[in-house]
């Protein structure tokens, strides 16, 4: 895994975290926040390739929809 993918994930995690506490809700075990994440990138990577957007502000938005599932 590149060094720029991790970074991704790492600040898709923080920001997950971040929502959970933002709601009260309780944070999943890390291997499940780890792989939300990876999703998150994935989709926003997938989107940015179509749509050209910037892949940090669709990968906020993913976050907030996997949060809410």
């Amino acid at each position: 895994m590149g060094f720029l993918r991790q970074q991704e994930i790492r600040a898709a995690m923080r920001f997950l975290q971040w929502q959970y506490e933002k709601q009260q809700m309780p944070l999943p075990a890390a291997e499940r926040l780890g792989q939300q994440a990876e999703r998150i990138v994935d989709e926003a990577h997938r989107i940015a390739k179509e749509r050209g957007q910037n892949v940090i502000a669709i990968m906020k938005e993913l976050a907030n929809e996997i949060r809410k599932k």
